[in-house]
């Protein structure tokens, strides 16, 4: 039995499998529509405020009034520099080496926008994870793997990459891409999803 029934027409714009997954787990009925933004981030501008913007413009870009859109963007930072996704195995390991042995911030932003009503809900959370000492041999082996390739901060923490981690202080679904606790608060009050019957 489900925890959660869906009340209203919802859009997941995102590609990331690991989103649609969360979505899927929790029983929750949900259309996939991916929007194109810029990803760059914009002169002297702070994580929180950079994952806060393009999660606002992906729910912006889909263009469907009646339904509720939910879309987010996740950045691993470290000094206060965005790490996006590596270009090639070698920006890969100059990355991990980056984090290696110790702390780092993960930002995700995620907007829910109605564009009928022009309702528009945006929020920022932030996980701190700590990285075990690597090496450059370590770093080129897990790369191989071809997993750093397509994430932000180039590891993926609910995959391969979980050996990298030693200590996370906050939302461990924050890391893997959408802080799932927060997310479903704010679907709840805006009446998107509701409890199933009896719960």
């Amino acid at each position: 039995m489900e925890a959660f029934r869906t009340q209203e027409r919802l859009i997941l714009a995102s590609g990331s499998p690991r989103r649609r997954d969360f979505f899927a787990d929790l029983g929750l009925a949900f259309e996939v529509r991916v929007t194109d933004i810029d990803e760059t981030p914009q002169p002297g501008e702070r994580p929180a405020d950079f994952v806060a913007r393009l999660a606002r413009e992906k729910a912006q870009g889909v263009d469907q009034p009646d339904a509720w859109v939910l879309a987010a963007d996740t950045a691993v930072v470290v000094d206060g520099d965005i790490l996006g996704k590596p270009g090639d195995e070698d920006e890969a390991c100059a990355m991990l080496m980056r984090l290696s042995g110790r702390w780092h911030e993960v930002w995700t932003g995620f907007s829910l926008w109605r564009q009928r009503t022009d309702e528009l809900c945006t929020k920022t959370v932030c996980t701190r994870v700590r990285f075990m000492p690597l090496t450059p041999e370590l770093c080129r082996a897990y790369v191989r793997t071809g997993e750093p390739l397509d994430k932000a901060g180039a590891y993926g923490i609910q995959g391969k990459g979980c050996f990298l981690v030693t200590e996370i202080n906050g939302s461990y679904t924050n890391v893997v891409g959408l802080p799932m606790a927060e997310v479903l608060e704010t679907l709840l009050h805006h009446k998107v999803i509701a409890l199933m019957d009896g719960l």
